[in-house]
């Protein structure tokens, strides 16, 4: 048995996922017509209450469509500093909209209002047009962190007074609602744009969808035709991810349960330093003293535990659908054992 918390990326399809996708009608997409990326489009609209969306193959996608739609080349998008579009995305801001970043030293991946008022250029010929802003909720490299939907609301304020626009990168929002409460229709009534996943811990194997305003998700289908995006019979894995919408989101708060858990079992080794706070489904430590970060991943690996360093001292798990009770068990023991 392979227990693999490397990242949420690699649940794979249940069986009633599986027959959901099998019986999917399908269509040609590109001409519009396949009706069940027109249903899943329909009704993720629907739940954060905007007026189109769009379906992609990836949130990588999905964010760059949106930041090549609201920014011109020459324009600058501010972020956090450890922000997946701008660390992750292979640089893509700068490829596919010819734009610079101001990246920002916030909290565990979150920003405030105040330090978005600050970054914001001056109307000077020498400068950059500050054009957009993007959040990212959950923070991948935050540890899962979530942002407090009042600042979320303080960042908006600014962005309107300014003329900039605010997209979220909700490639975990789905963790963040259901451990904080909240609604998909908030985040729509504050939000320019919204990229979500279906994948990860929603189970999916594939997929994220952009949300707007149907001007804007028609410039949006335009761009993802010029990015090689447009897809035919898609259907097949929209279907996953109407299966995933309508039965997944509970269930992450036991993915969220194992990841206090398994940092609270993490907490008592003496070779673990700092632990991220847990919010959601990732745990991002330190790792010190009788290991390096890859020795301690190695040492899991050895008891088919896989794990990622994601720096000389730093570790990464992340709970998932896949991960079970019985999983968890497991690595408790080896880690108690070290």
């Amino acid at each position: 048995m392979i227990i693999d918390l490397r990242s949420d990326t690699f649940t794979k399809p249940t069986p009633a996922m599986l027959e959901a996708m099998f019986k999917a009608p399908v269509g040609d997409d590109v001409f519009g017509e396949d009706p069940t990326i027109n249903t899943l489009e329909a009704m993720t609209a629907e739940m954060f209450d905007m007026e189109a969306a769009l379906f992609c193959p990836s949130g990588t996608m999905t964010n760059q469509i949106a930041i090549k739609c609201h920014t011109q080349p020459g324009d600058e998008v501010i972020c956090d500093k450890v922000s997946h579009v701008y660390i992750y995305e292979g640089g893509g801001i700068a490829f596919n909209s010819g734009c610079q970043v101001k990246p920002i030293e916030g909290d565990r991946g979150r920003i405030t209002a105040e330090q978005v008022l600050e970054a914001i250029n001056p109307d000077d010929v020498h400068k950059a047009r500050t054009r957009l802003v993007s959040l990212e909720n959950t923070a991948n490299r935050g540890g899962g962190s979530c942002y407090e939907f009042s600042e979320i609301h303080s960042i908006k304020a600014v962005c309107s007074k300014n003329n900039i626009g605010l997209h979220l990168d909700g490639a975990r929002l789905w963790n963040a609602l259901v451990t904080k409460g909240e609604t998909p229709k908030q985040y729509g009534q504050v939000f320019d744009s919204i990229s979500v996943c279906l994948s990860k811990g929603m189970g999916a194997p594939v997929g994220s969808l952009l949300l707007g305003k149907h001007t804007f998700i028609k410039q949006a289908r335009r761009v993802r035709k010029v990015f090689g995006g447009g897809m035919r019979q898609a259907g097949y894995i929209a279907a996953a991810g109407i299966y995933a919408l309508e039965n997944n989101i509970p269930r992450l708060a036991e993915d969220h349960t194992h990841a206090r858990l398994t940092a609270e079992v993490l907490a008592k080794k003496d070779f673990i330093g700092k632990i991220m706070p847990v919010e959601t489904n990732i745990v991002i430590f330190e790792v010190k003293g009788n290991y390096t970060a890859k020795e301690f991943c190695d040492r899991l690996k050895q008891h088919n535990i896989l794990c990622l360093n994601i720096s000389q001292t730093q570790v990464r798990m992340v709970t998932h659908l896949d991960f079970t009770k019985e999983m968890l068990k497991e690595l408790i023991q080896v880690v108690e054992s070290m």
